[in-house]
């Protein structure tokens, strides 16, 4: 597993997503993106990073940027936690896990002494051209997507 850093090409992906729709990383060249990965859908930290992207929504497209969320949950899981909490973020499904470890986001984790697989949580900027402009990795929930939405309108 390789990590992606700044200046990369951002690794070119297709993923199912909630609605019934695919989202394709190289299909939104000319646009800033946002992806974030997060672990699991409707788990608080989760839902308030799915929440906090979801309500500044409107100024990342100001901005001109899409957002991105990236689980291992299915599209069905997608769907309900989209629908409960009133999400408007494309939620993508990496059921398989490779677009995860193709950003480097796949790792080892550890609860309670047992150490088992999962996704960090982390998000990526990825500028017009396709290259990643800004990382977050071991993300905290509180204040990110503001911190996110400044970093999107300072990378003009």
């Amino acid at each position: 597993m390789s990590e992606v850093a700044n200046g990369d090409m951002a690794p070119d992906f297709e993923l199912a997503t909630d609605g019934g729709g695919t989202v394709r990383l190289s299909d939104l060249r000319g646009k800033k993106v946002v992806v974030y990965f997060y672990p699991k859908d409707d788990t608080p930290g989760c839902t308030r990073e799915a929440i906090a992207f979801s309500a500044l929504q409107s100024e990342f497209d100001a901005a001109g940027a899409a957002i991105i969320g990236i689980s291992p949950d299915g599209t069905t899981k997608h769907d309900k936690f989209k629908a409960k909490h009133a999400l408007t973020v494309i939620l993508g499904a990496d059921t398989d896990t490779a677009v995860a470890e193709a950003y480097g986001v796949w790792v080892e984790k550890s609860m309670y002494g047992r150490k088992y697989m999962g996704v960090e949580r982390a998000t990526f900027l990825i500028d017009a051209t396709g290259k990643i402009a800004e990382t977050w990795r071991k993300v905290k929930v509180p204040g990110h997507a503001e911190a996110v939405l400044e970093a999107v309108k300072a990378n003009g």
